[in-house]
């Protein structure tokens, strides 16, 4: 088996025994060798491939510890609502969709936000029966916990003004009752039900697409946050074929049906893909005011957000999951979601005796401090993702309050009371752009520079810090810490080479760098042109 030597200005391994080498040599998927130059040499012997890496950065290989890559996948190929400014942008756009925005006869766009519009109120569905009168059209909001229908996307669905809101959902509606057309969290369902799902060809196509991409930002892995089982399955055949460029530590979804059938399978280890986990949601999102909040929202008096099960219901999972052997990971964006996630967790884990499987908070995106050091002090995961908090800085205080803005986006509050911190983007509702999570990590800004000294700049992370939770901090919430997070002889030889060194370089370089290549069990599945 041949054995390959890449060489680059710097290689930081994060092994605390050698923190710099210069070169590592890689043979069968593993480090063989990591050091000097001549050493590497020297132990790759001399019919060793060599890899010139120049004035790249060799770093572990980052990883995204919470993602959707069937979210991704779709977002590449359907219309792009992303960044859109008015509803006039957006329906402009949407007559512009390539014909891969449709299953079926239906028009499918993600990724609108109307706290970009002028007056930030959601839209209606008069714009969208104005433009598009017979055909069905479903978008989601930025965050996945909305969605925008027209007239003939309801009357399918069988919606009407005497339609109740379902548990854990809000059908929006006129001063006349009438639905709007924008469905929030549990209420999507009824619409998302009757499209038509994506045909085979559409998921390889996107899940492809998807996979690739995240090579081409330097991400040698992904913990997929809820996995549906036609996903699963697909994902498993690609990693029996050796078809997968990225490592996947899927999460079981938990959410729907199919999960009586995740209980029955249990976790599953393959090659490059594994199912340890599972993802349940317990509230919404903060920008379509669907976290569960203890207290009422500071810009909207009369509402508290959603939870999307009881907590009954909650414990029940929680405990019929660890009980299965797996790790939970809870969806958790309001200050109440985050307070029944921590204590549910907590005391399931003790009940269960399952304390070693390192259950997760998705999001931990606001606490009250108390809750803060509970989740810290029982050592779970904190999987946490920077760019939110640059994406939100604008509007959260607004529908938070300064008070309730203390235990927000609280990393390093986090990180002291001993949580484990795992970054990662939520993308496709965020860029799966690791290095603009780096970015944001450190800085708290957003590209521009925006605020000066950073938003709330005392929960930011220090570069070596920001490091370690897009590595060492993924590999232990997936329990890799033994093979992956460093760069030593004997681990898995999954690495990212970048044009900047992210820990020692000013955080400004992040925005422009570039990623040189990805390299996952010792193959290359991205080179730079």
């Amino acid at each position: 088996m041949e054995t390959t030597v890449y060489l680059a200005r710097r290689i930081r391994t994060l092994d605390p025994e050698r923190p710099e080498a210069q070169a590592l040599a890689v043979r069968r998927g593993r480090l063989v060798a990591v050091g000097a130059e001549k050493d590497v040499r020297e132990a790759a012997g001399n019919e060793a491939r060599v890899v010139d890496l120049g004035a790249a950065v060799v770093v572990p290989g980052l990883v995204d510890a919470h993602a959707h890559l069937g979210g991704l996948g779709k977002s590449l190929t359907v219309a792009r609502l992303e960044g859109a400014r008015s509803v006039a942008e957006v329906l402009e756009r949407l007559g512009a969709a390539p014909a891969t925005s449709f299953q079926g006869d239906w028009l499918m766009g993600k990724g609108w936000d109307q706290n970009g519009w002028p007056g930030g109120a959601f839209p209606g569905r008069s714009e969208l029966d104005a433009r598009f009168p017979t055909t069905p059209v479903y978008l989601t909001r930025v965050d996945h916990h909305a969605a925008w229908v027209n007239g003939e996307a309801l009357r399918r669905a069988g919606i009407t003004r005497d339609t109740p809101d379902p548990a854990g959902g809000r059908i929006l509606r006129d001063a006349k009752g009438e639905p709007t057309g924008v469905l929030v969290d549990n209420a999507m369902d009824a619409v998302a039900g009757v499209v038509p799902p994506p045909t085979d060809e559409q998921l390889q196509v996107r899940l492809s697409a998807a996979l690739e991409r995240c090579a081409q930002v330097g991400l040698t892995g992904v913990h997929d946050a809820g996995m549906d089982l036609r996903t699963f399955r697909l994902l498993q055949t690609w990693d029996m074929l050796g078809r997968l460029p990225v490592r996947v530590y899927a999460m079981a979804d938990g959410q729907g049906a199919e999960r009586h059938e995740y209980l029955e399978r249990g976790p599953y280890s393959g090659r490059l893909l594994e199912m340890k986990a599972v993802k349940l949601l317990l509230d919404g999102a903060l920008g379509s005011r669907g976290a569960a909040m203890h207290a009422p929202y500071s810009d909207a008096p009369g509402e508290t957000g959603l939870l999307l099960m009881a907590p009954e219901e909650l414990s029940a999972r929680v405990h019929a999951f660890m009980e299965r052997g797996f790790q939970v990971g809870v969806h958790a964006i309001g200050d109440r979601a985050n307070t029944l996630v921590v204590d549910t967790l907590i005391a399931a884990a003790k009940a269960t005796g399952t304390e070693a499987l390192r259950h997760r908070v998705e999001h931990a995106q606001i606490l009250r401090p108390e809750d803060i050091e509970k989740l810290g002090a029982a050592q779970l995961v904190a999987s946490v993702q920077p760019t939110h908090a640059t994406s939100d800085m604008g509007w959260a205080e607004a529908r938070l309050g300064a008070e309730r803005l203390v235990g927000a986006y609280a990393w390093e509050s986090l990180r002291r009371a001993g949580a484990v911190l795992a970054l990662g983007s939520d993308f496709p509702i965020e860029n799966p752009d690791v290095l603009a999570g780096l970015y944001a990590a450190r800085t708290r800004q957003d590209a521009a520079g925006r605020p000066e000294g950073g938003w709330r700049p005392e929960e930011r992370l220090t570069a070596e810090r920001a490091l370690e939770g897009f590595t060492g901090g993924p590999a232990w919430a997936s329990f890799a810490e033994e093979r992956r997070g460093r760069l030593a002889v004997g681990r898995d030889a999954d690495f990212t080479a970048l044009s900047v060194d992210p820990v020692e370089d000013d955080a400004r370089a992040l925005v422009d760098a570039r990623v040189v290549a990805t390299v996952v069990d010792g193959r290359e599945v991205y080179r730079a042109p």
